[in-house]
C-alpha cells in the first residue's frame, strides 16, 4: 500500500455555517463544494487547502455517526484521511496484517471518492479513513 498524501481532515461540526467562521473568515479558506452524503447521514463542505482539504462534518440527523461523535467527544477532528491508489489492495493489505477494519470494503462517499474506514482501536485511537479519487 502506498500513501500518496493526507487527502483530508475530517471537522465535526454543529453547523457547517457556524463551523466555517474560523476557517472562512479568519484564516480565509474558501468553501469549494458542499454535499449531503444520504447513506452517511452528513452534510459535508470542503475546504482546499495546497493539495489536501478541511472537510467540515455536520449531521443531518439526530443518530448520525457525527451527532453521535459530537455527543460522545464534543466539536472538533474526528479522522484523517489518507490518499490511496488502489483502496481494495490496501484494504486486502491491512486485513492481512490483521488491522481492524470498520468498512470490509471501500463505499462511495463524498465527492464520489471511494473510501473506507480503519477502526480506532487498531490505530492508537485515530479514526483513519482511506480513500481513492480519479
Amino acid at each position: 500500500m502506498k500513501i500518496e498524501k493526507i487527502d483530508h481532515l475530517g471537522i465535526a461540526v454543529n453547523s457547517i455555517e457556524e463551523g466555517k467562521n474560523f476557517w472562512t473568515d479568519v484564516l480565509g479558506l474558501d468553501i469549494e463544494a458542499t454535499e449531503i452524503v444520504e447513506t452517511q447521514k452528513v452534510l459535508t463542505a470542503f475546504l482546499p487547502i495546497g493539495e489536501s482539504e478541511v472537510e467540515l462534518l455536520e449531521s443531518t440527523s439526530p443518530d448520525g455517526p457525527i451527532a453521535k461523535y459530537i455527543e460522545k467527544k464534543g466539536v472538533g477532528i474526528q479522522h484523517v484521511a489518507f490518499r490511496v491508489k488502489n483502496i481494495d489492495a490496501a484494504l486486502d493489505e491491512l486485513k492481512e496484517k490483521g488491522i481492524k477494519l470498520i468498512d470490509q470494503k471501500a463505499r462511495i462517499g463524498a465527492g464520489g471518492a471511494r473510501m473506507a474506514f480503519l477502526h480506532p482501536k487498531a490505530t492508537n485511537g485515530v479514526l483513519v479513513e482511506l480513500c481513492e479519487r480519479d
